[in-house]
């Protein structure tokens, strides 16, 4: 079974900038479209982003394109999802997850996801 791992969650002010990974120990992630989910208190989760399997192709929701970045370090096995000018309206729990029935070159963020991790959390306040 796919174990997928979120790290790099925190407190922050807001206009500050946090990077989260997800690592799949034992599993190589290139093989899978990856996605970033969040999840507010009282509200359904929403997709932020999402890469394809090879790499070549990204997605964002509006409200975080600018601000966000997802990426691949295929060395590492893992994907990063660097996010800055970070609002109070990012504060969620993130999750990453694979999904490998998707194109190879395409990703979509709004399909149910076969594989999810944990969470980890981000608050964005002052």
């Amino acid at each position: 079974q796919l174990q997928l791992v979120e790290s790099g969650g925190g407190l922050v002010q807001p206009g500050g900038s946090l990077r989260l990974s997800c690592a799949a120990p034992g599993f190589t992630l290139d093989y899978y479209a990856i996605g970033w989910f969040r999840q507010a208190p009282g509200k359904e989760r929403e997709g932020v982003s999402c890469i394809s399997s090879s790499g070549g192709s990204t997605a964002y929701t509006d409200s975080v394109k600018g601000r966000f970045t997802i990426s691949r370090d295929n060395a590492k096995n893992t994907v990063s999802l660097q996010m800055n000018n970070l609002k109070p309206e990012d504060t969620a729990v993130y999750y990453c997850a694979a999904d490998p029935y998707q194109n190879r070159d395409r990703c979509d963020f709004s399909v149910e996801y076969h594989y999810w991790g944990q969470g980890t959390q981000v608050t964005v306040s002052s």
